[in-house]
């Protein structure tokens, strides 16, 4: 019975959920909301493929324990079971897990390093606008996220934009590097790069990075107009893409975002209402694993 139901939790979660929610309005209406649930659904999908798989090897050891089981550290009313002892092995699994997210973490972080050393010797800083200039034809603006941050002008960019535009632009970057999005993309680009076929990876990843861009844009309206965000993301939507590490204001979904930058925003009752869902969900699993059942 417990197999059963994480094995449609697992398909529930990785393949019908990630058709339904991806281009949702709704939760491009709050994108830190919406990328916070796709992360909390590749984290309750992960449990439950670790539950499922610990299950299936000692399927005798695992004789439901109620409640109880989720407090491993409290002896059960009756006789002590199994199921409520072998916990270190679940948790050696999520740590390998955790291991991986850092060695991707890592790996990006030196990629950021070369290309912020890159920068700092050719490029020049202009005080006008608190970037460095890069002198490339194509426009581009992107920022380099991380301990020593960056946000770049190509000299293609400040030919093709006005000042309004370029303010909307670097108001879009600013809203990456104050929001560290690049932290939000790494556990999501780790779930791709170990479940790629997956639904849940695969659309996930794409869903995730499009709703960082979208609450960015939402940061740069702050100091700017729709009008002025929307002109800047079509006149860039032309230039080159930015490098790896980076978060470009024109490199993801230019076109969702401006059909969305002509729709109103949503209310703030609701986006805290679902804020305890997301929450919750990597706890699912564990509800359905250790829950008595008939």
């Amino acid at each position: 019975m417990t197999l059963a139901l994480l094995g449609l939790y697992l398909a529930a979660t990785g393949a019908l959920l990630p058709r339904r929610l991806a281009g949702s309005a709704r939760l491009q209406a709050h994108p830190v909301l919406g990328a916070a649930l796709w992360l909390a659904l590749m984290a309750s999908f992960t449990v439950a493929l670790v539950l499922t798989v610990h299950h299936a090897v000692e399927p005798f050891a695992h004789e439901p324990a109620g409640l109880a089981g989720l407090l491993p550290h409290l002896e059960p009313v009756g006789p002590v079971l199994p199921h409520t002892h072998d916990w270190w092995q679940p948790a050696a699994v999520l740590t390998l897990l955790a291991a991986a997210v850092a060695t991707v973490g890592a790996r990006a972080g030196r990629v950021r390093r070369r290309h912020r050393a890159l920068l700092d010797a050719v490029a020049v800083r202009d005080r006008r606008w608190g970037a460095l200039v890069l002198e490339h034809a194509h426009p581009t603006v992107y920022c380099l996220p991380g301990r020593r941050s960056r946000i770049v002008l190509s000299r293609g960019a400040l030919r093709l934009l006005d000042d309004r535009e370029v303010a909307a632009a670097l108001a879009h970057e600013h809203g990456h590097l104050r929001g560290r999005h690049h932290l939000l993309r790494l556990p999501a680009d780790t779930f791709a790069l170990l479940l790629g076929p997956l639904p849940l990876a695969r659309r996930g990843r794409e869903e995730v990075a499009l709703l960082l861009e979208m609450a960015a844009d939402d940061a740069a309206l702050e100091r700017v107009s729709r009008g002025e965000l929307a002109s800047a993301l079509c006149a860039l939507a032309t230039g080159s893409t930015p490098p790896d590490g980076s978060l470009g204001a024109a490199a993801t979904g230019v076109l969702a975002r401006i059909r969305r930058l002509a729709r109103p925003g949503g209310g703030r009752r609701r986006q805290l209402a679902a804020w305890p869902v997301v929450f919750a969900l990597p706890v699912l699993p564990y509800l359905l694993a250790c829950a008595p059942h008939p």
